[in-house]
């Protein structure tokens, strides 16, 4: 800076300390009304302050305002002592936090969230958005969302934190006004129940030494157990890598199934969660966790009740220790199924995928190592050492090992959870555990894997389903996700479904997944598909996007592509 132009900047602005300045004292930033500091303090209570909770803090504040004001933002980074902007770059990522602008109205009491992915899509739900858009007041807000995990009972929605079935207009109008928005629990196998069947002896067996981790561990590897939200990694090997990390370690249970079309988590934590948790104990116990955390979609308010009161009795029986088992509530963001995003969530931060390596076994929850399985994987685990690995791996069909929970939706009689053998084939999956197609409709293809797994036509329905076997089709089993299309459906309509999915739900971190989804949509808008523009396009997002959000987004398009030209606008 010269000599002439430091001669200006004192003339403006004083010299610090100057009288000039003195004069003018100015606060930056947004200042604390005392009016939000104790509501803010209130709704805390005795909570800790620490940064890891800010999104379980955020879900008070949202809960008890219906909205997250930026008074109420100013106060809870003052008290957790956190600059504002990182409260709001977290409060902004997640969809299901209302966050306010000074002049923004409030949003309506009630608030109705209508699935619209593909499942629900087929079933109806833009008839029924349109519908409620028509016939609810000022006093409720018509939302679409992306897939809560109720495929088998599409079109689905959910009432405030109620999930409805099967949803109508009428339903949905009676559930407003019978005040029926908060969840209602389902009957399930309790820990007394649990108890009385010999639940819970092989955890004091591992405990009482009478089972040894190398033992256990084995067991596992005998099985062919493998994760099974998606990864396939092999289940014994995952928990011995862990385990040879110096401690101290955490287990993190990924519980954000948020890949359309699968809801099998959901039934187990709703029917059977003490099968979950003392598997959950036990790959506690096998790697010495520190801390074992529990991360639940929000989309699952139901879980949540169940978890709350079965940890609680597990404290109280003397099986887990008070605080041990952390139980953090997901806000809406489907990319917190990808497990760094998952940490980087459970850490109360955005959910953006972290570079590997290093993986989560090495550097994970908090930067130490870190076991992550998800629900499904976890519920197998005392039934393969109460029966042993071969029962286990002595399931299956056409070579393969083990059994799946197949998550079937979308045109057949009888949709719902499915357990069945892995190698079973999508058409004897349809014929013996779904009553066959619909009526009046014809099978035309499926998806094997959900939003990610791509489309196969009907001709292609006798590859067995496993990993490993459809990925030389260009497809993915990922976590059993089965969609079954009719002669009534257009497989370029689902693809473009499923891509609007991805748009909506990339973190936007990196370019190729961020731009792509966007442009890739837009040009499937279009009257005539640009096929070059588009292979081309989903190049890019395969080879370069950071995590397997961009990289499996175009699995849809690309199988419409190569298996269902007939579908394809051309103009």
């Amino acid at each position: 800076m010269s000599m002439a132009e430091g001669a200006r900047v004192v003339r403006a602005y004083g010299h610090p300390g100057s009288a000039r300045t003195r004069a003018r004292p100015r606060t930056k930033g947004r200042q604390v009304d005392p009016g939000a500091a104790g509501r803010v303090r209130a709704l805390l209570g005795d909570r800790p302050r620490r940064r890891d909770l800010l999104i379980e803090h955020l879900h008070l504040i949202q809960d008890s305002q219906g909205c997250l004001v930026p008074g109420d933002m100013a106060a809870l980074a003052e008290e957790m002592k956190l600059s504002l902007t990182e409260v709001y770059e977290v409060a902004t990522f997640y969809a299901h936090f209302d966050v306010l602008g000074d002049d923004d109205p409030r949003p309506p009491p009630v608030t109705v969230r209508v699935c619209d992915s593909l499942t629900c899509e087929m079933m109806g739900a833009d008839a029924l958005i349109a519908a409620l858009e028509e016939s609810v007041g000022e006093d409720v807000r018509i939302v679409r969302a992306p897939c809560i995990g109720a495929c088998d009972r599409a079109p689905a929605a959910e009432v405030g934190h109620n999930q409805m079935s099967h949803a109508t207009p009428e339903r949905i109008a009676t559930a407003i006004a019978d005040d029926r928005t908060g969840p209602e629990t389902p009957a399930y196998t309790g820990f007394d129940d649990y108890v009385a069947g010999g639940g819970y002896a092989l955890l004091r067996e591992c405990r009482d030494g009478a089972r040894s981790v190398e033992s256990v561990i084995e067991a596992l590897d005998g099985s062919n157990l493998r994760g099974l939200g998606g990864a396939g990694f092999p289940t014994g090997r995952k928990w011995t890598f862990v385990r040879a990390e110096q401690g101290p370690r955490y287990l993190a249970v990924n519980a954000d199934e948020g890949e359309p079309g699968t809801f099998k988590d959901r039934y187990f934590l709703e029917t059977d969660p003490h099968r979950f948790l003392e598997g959950m104990l036990i790959a506690d116990w096998a790697i010495e966790a520190e801390e074992t955390y529990i991360y639940l979609r929000d989309e699952y308010p139901v879980a949540r009740e169940i978890l709350i009161e079965e940890i609680a009795r597990l404290e109280k029986e003397g099986l887990a220790e008070p605080g041990s088992i952390v139980l953090r509530r997901g806000a809406g963001a489907y990319i917190c199924g990808e497990e760094s995003a998952m940490l980087e969530s459970i850490e109360g931060k955005r959910g953006l995928p972290r570079h590997k390596p290093p993986f989560p076994a090495q550097v994970g929850l908090f930067g130490k190592p870190t076991l992550i399985n998800n629900v499904e994987t976890l519920y197998w685990v005392p039934d393969i050492l109460a029966n042993g690995p071969g029962w286990f791996a002595g399931k299956g069909r056409n070579g393969r090992k083990g059994l799946r929970t197949f998550s079937v939706s979308g045109r057949v009689k009888e949709p719902g959870v499915k357990i069945a053998e892995a190698g079973i084939t999508a058409r004897e999956l349809i014929d013996e555990h779904c009553g066959g197609m619909a009526d009046g409709h014809r099978f035309k293809g499926y998806l094997p894997g959900g939003a990610s797994g791509g489309i196969l036509p009907a001709g292609m329905a006798d590859i067995p389903l496993d990993f490993g076997t459809l990925e030389e089709h260009g497809c993915l089993i990922g976590s059993a996700a089965v969609i079954v299309l009719s002669d009534r459906d257009s497989a370029a309509d689902a693809a473009l479904n499923l891509m609007r999915f991805f748009e909506d739900e990339s973190c936007g971190q990196c370019t190729p997944c961020r731009a792509g989804c966007e442009k890739s949509v837009g040009l499937m808008r279009r009257p005539r598909w640009d096929e070059p523009l588009l292979r081309e396009l989903s190049r890019a997002m395969i080879d370069a996007s950071i995590c397997g959000l961009g990289q499996a987004a175009p699995n849809g398009l690309l199988s419409a592509l190569k298996h269902f030209p007939q579908d394809i606008p051309n103009g």
